[in-house]
């Protein structure tokens, strides 16, 4: 298993400076599997070794990986001057220094954003050879028809040369007026610019799963949670090794 230091470790589930950590270890407060450490630089692993603070076990993890459900407003960043973002929706207890999201939704789209601090694992996620699909609900104000899904379906081509791959549509609604979408890419803006190319101009915009995984329905708007490793190794599935 791959060791890190301890300080780094310990600094890294948030809550504590590195600073902080090697006081706590100069006034002999840690102990790693038992034994009390006089060495903040000591090489621990997150897996095989059981690291206490004032006799308390610290649940240490490399890596954190959270669902939100996100709120209309609030924009896919690690920070903004003026804006909420997705990151000042996260809990004290779950946040990381590094933490960003995996991905982005526009400031008025909802639902699953994934965050987590682990680069690589975004990286493999989000390149474009791996195709990991992304489903959405849509809604519209004037219902679609079946041969204007069957051009979505198809791949279309806007008029200034940008194309877009076949997708999945299919209504979700008996007035068509909800339709729920799986795109395997992420341009600008893709679905509502798909939508306005055959006429039907989105009116909200939901992202319900990242794979096969879906959005926790027990999530509210705005709340988050840590993946499950079964669910993190259903989105990593679609990866492929570089």
């Amino acid at each position: 298993m791959e060791k890190e230091r301890l300080d780094k470790l310990l600094a890294g589930m948030g809550t504590l400076s590195r600073k902080d950590v090697k006081g706590m270890v100069r006034d002999g407060r840690v102990s790693v599997n038992g034994v009390t450490v006089t060495d903040a630089g000591l090489k621990v692993s997150a897996d095989t070794d059981t690291v206490c603070v004032d006799g308390t076990l610290q649940h240490i993890q490399k890596h954190i990986y959270i669902m939100l459900n996100k709120p209309a407003g609030v924009v896919s960043a690690s920070h903004a001057k003026e804006d909420t973002t997705v990151v000042d929706l996260v809990p004290p207890a779950l946040r990381r220094s590094g933490l960003f999201p995996a991905g982005r939704l526009d400031k008025d789209t909802t639902g699953f954003v994934l965050l987590t601090d682990d680069g690589d694992f975004a990286h493999r996620i989000l390149s474009p050879k791996n195709h990991i699909p992304k489903t959405y609900t849509v809604g519209l104000s004037d219902p679609v028809t079946e041969e204007q899904l069957q051009i979505l379906r198809e791949g279309l081509e806007l008029y200034d040369g940008t194309r877009f791959l076949s997708a999945q549509a299919v209504a979700l609604s008996d007035d068509r007026t909800r339709v729920r979408i799986t795109i395997c890419e992420g341009k600008y803006h893709q679905i509502k610019r798909m939508f306005a190319a055959i006429g039907r101009p989105v009116q909200y915009l939901e992202r319900t799963h990242m794979g096969s995984l879906p959005l926790d329905p027990d999530l509210p708007r705005g709340a988050c949670r840590e993946l499950t490793e079964e669910e993190r190794r259903q989105i990593e599935s679609y990866t492929q090794t570089e």
